[in-house]
């Protein structure tokens, strides 16, 4: 990529919110109130059961057209976004940016320059820097929404936003919530952006754990209590959320063995027998079997893994609604 992406010095809300208050893109929690939050959940509940309709779709993005712009591979988190933009009736394209122009040597300004001369509205964008998705909300000009669908190890909103409304679904209460998060916290933009969203929602006490040479330096200034057992975390927490070892963003010898890891940190059965008799069990996937969470675990009746990715689209169909509604009066057309 020709065009050198680098974290966006300002603060994100000057980005994210217009003059009213109102989201006009979505690239993290940080700078957003919880009542941008609870109406982002609110939303969602609207869309919940849209895939059950007689016609799966409601017209709100009719005429719009979204623009998938992943420089990462995933296709679980690609797809919930093409099938929310869809459900809402948008057109949508999917790029592949392994063969794009910005390849071939042309900046990304360039590139977005020429999408936004077909009248794109909205970019989905997946990218392996942190701020990627800041730097292209700063450059794309007025009218068009940016949502981020995951940037280097920063952040990943929409994920967070799906995990707080499958905690909302099971009947949980942010203000007695328990919450464990274990695992790779280093590498995670997903676990940033859920201790954001849990602080933000008033969540009563969260936990992290996980082996020293994968918690960041700092970390206590998140907003979450640090321990070194799994077992300290675990008890009595009412929803255990279980992170994917980042393989792909370590540099250098942060664990032993993925065997090592899961005798000290993996969930199992006994484990989670510490928490509360009605925790759940999340994980924002893909899931490694027998490395971070056992098979009975993520398959038993405590697990609401598959529940997120459904949930996945509503939320997702909740932020490009709301996104776009906020770019209303910007771009003429």
């Amino acid at each position: 990529m020709a065009t050198p992406v680098r974290p966006d010095p300002l603060s994100p809300s000057r980005l994210q919110l217009d003059e009213h208050g109102r989201l006009r893109h979505f690239l993290c929690i940080a700078g957003l109130a919880r009542e941008h939050l609870v109406e982002i959940l609110d939303t969602a509940e609207s869309f919940a059961g849209a895939g059950d309709r007689a016609a799966g779709k409601v017209p709100l993005l009719r005429g719009k057209t979204v623009v998938n712009l992943f420089f990462e591979a995933s296709t679980r988190t690609r797809s919930t976004f093409e099938l929310a933009a869809k459900r809402l009736s948008a057109d949508v394209l999917n790029l592949d940016m392994d063969t794009a122009a910005v390849q071939k040597g042309e900046s990304l300004i360039d590139t977005l320059r020429n999408m936004r001369a077909m009248d794109v509205d909205m970019f989905i964008v997946r990218h392996g820097d942190s701020g990627a998705a800041q730097f292209i909300a700063r450059n794309v000009g007025e009218g068009v929404a940016v949502v981020n669908a995951g940037d280097g190890g920063h952040a990943h909103p929409t994920q967070a936003m799906l995990d707080m409304f499958t905690i909302r679904r099971c009947g949980k209460d942010f203000a007695a919530l328990r919450v464990a998060i274990v695992g790779d916290i280093r590498h995670s933009r997903v676990a940033r952006s859920q201790i954001a969203a849990l602080n933000l929602l008033g969540a009563r006490d969260i936990r992290l754990a996980g082996p020293q040479t994968l918690m960041p330096a700092g970390v206590e200034q998140l907003g979450a209590r640090v321990f070194s057992r799994i077992e300290d975390a675990l008890a009595g927490a009412d929803v255990v959320i279980i992170l994917r070892l980042q393989r792909e963003r370590m540099r250098g010898g942060f664990l032993p063995s993925e065997g090592e890891y899961y005798r000290r940190y993996g969930l199992t059965s006994a484990r989670l027998a510490l928490a509360d008799a009605g925790a759940i069990v999340m994980h924002p996937g893909p899931i490694n079997r027998g490395v971070e969470i056992s098979s009975l675990v993520a398959d038993g009746a405590r697990s609401v893994i598959l529940r997120q990715v459904a949930y996945g689209i509503a939320v997702r169909m909740a932020v490009m609604s709301l996104t776009v509604s906020g770019q209303i009066g910007g771009r003429p057309r």
